[in-house]
């Protein structure tokens, strides 16, 4: 501002170079104050400000590591809970296929212990039923040994005797049932 004023003072109008550049003098002492302030800035400005942004970057490639590490954590976890929820999976279809082995071991020792009953059932039905029809037919042959011994006293009129009438009853019922 000051060229322009002392070139409207002075009557005379300034052209377009001298109204950008300062004068020579202003030049020389703004380079000086210049050099003096950066060199006090980088000596006593600048390493500090280095120090803090080297400290800044540090924190914060600290706290990206320590991210990723929970990140690797957590991923790890993650790959943890799945493979026990799979084993938990597995264990399940295991027990129940026990399960399932061990109903159906039962199931069939079960069939096997009734069919082994009822085989039993039938053999003491058997034996009892031949036990009943062999004293059916003893009690049958006393029957018919005293009514034969008695129709045939009535028919003769006599007595017979009982022993010889018994083997006589005896061999006749013999000879039915080899007959039948």
């Amino acid at each position: 501002m000051n060229v322009l004023f002392l070139a409207a003072a002075a009557g005379e109008e300034p052209d377009g170079l001298t109204l950008i550049l300062p004068e020579a003098a202003e030049l020389v002492y703004g380079l000086l104050a210049f050099l003096v302030v950066f060199f006090v800035l980088r000596r006593l400005a600048f390493p500090s400000l280095n120090a803090m942004l080297e400290d800044r970057r540090a924190a914060i490639q600290g706290k990206m590591e320590e991210a990723e590490s929970m990140r690797n954590e957590a991923e790890a976890a993650k790959r943890e809970y799945e493979a026990s929820i799979a084993d938990a999976k597995g264990e399940a279809g295991r027990i129940r296929d026990a399960a399932k082995a061990d109903a159906e071991r039962i199931r069939a020792e079960l069939i096997a212990s009734a069919e082994s009953d009822a085989d039993a059932i039938r053999e003491r039905a058997q034996v009892d039923a031949a036990q009943e029809r062999d004293r059916a037919l003893q009690e049958l042959r006393g029957d018919v040994g005293r009514m034969s011994v008695e129709l045939a006293s009535r028919i003769v009129e006599k007595e017979v005797d009982p022993a010889t009438h018994q083997d006589l009853v005896d061999s006749y019922i013999n000879n039915l049932s080899g007959t039948n």
